[in-house]
């Protein structure tokens, strides 16, 4: 069995990189997901919107490998303005909780200079396990 690039449905191709691979073991790696939606928009609100979305987006890419949220056991955060998360905490907890419920896989944060896409605001990266038949 080989690895498997993992594509949702109905989202703009991904140009030079892969949403998620999956490998024969089951492990599942997406790639670092902005705030933009499928079409490669951004929200017209601020952080907490982008939060949600690239939220959204990693667990569009987890159903699309047959799996759950639940499966995703790390998370990495690049954010591009501390004080703005922090100023925000609560918000993005409550956004946090609509996307995932109250699991909370080993996450680290990063407080970065800039992103590729000017308009993003963060960054999140994932590893998932979903067992493969």
């Amino acid at each position: 069995m080989k690895s498997e690039i993992i594509h949702p449905d109905g989202w703009a191709p991904a140009i030079g990189y892969s949403n998620g691979i999956q490998m024969p073991d089951g492990t599942l790696h997406i790639g670092g997901q902005i705030g933009w939606d499928k079409r490669g928009k951004f929200p017209d609100g601020g952080f907490v919107d982008q939060t949600e979305q690239a939220l959204s987006n990693i667990a569009e890419i987890v159903r699309a490998a047959g799996g759950e949220v639940t499966d995703i056991g790390r998370m990495t955060w690049f954010v591009k303005d501390k004080a703005e998360y922090l100023a925000n905490l609560k918000e993005v907890g409550k956004a946090y909780r609509r996307v995932f419920g109250k699991h909370f896989p080993a996450m680290s944060m990063l407080v970065i200079n800039d992103l590729i896409e000017n308009e993003a605001l963060l960054e999140i990266e994932a590893t998932a396990y979903i067992r493969r038949p």
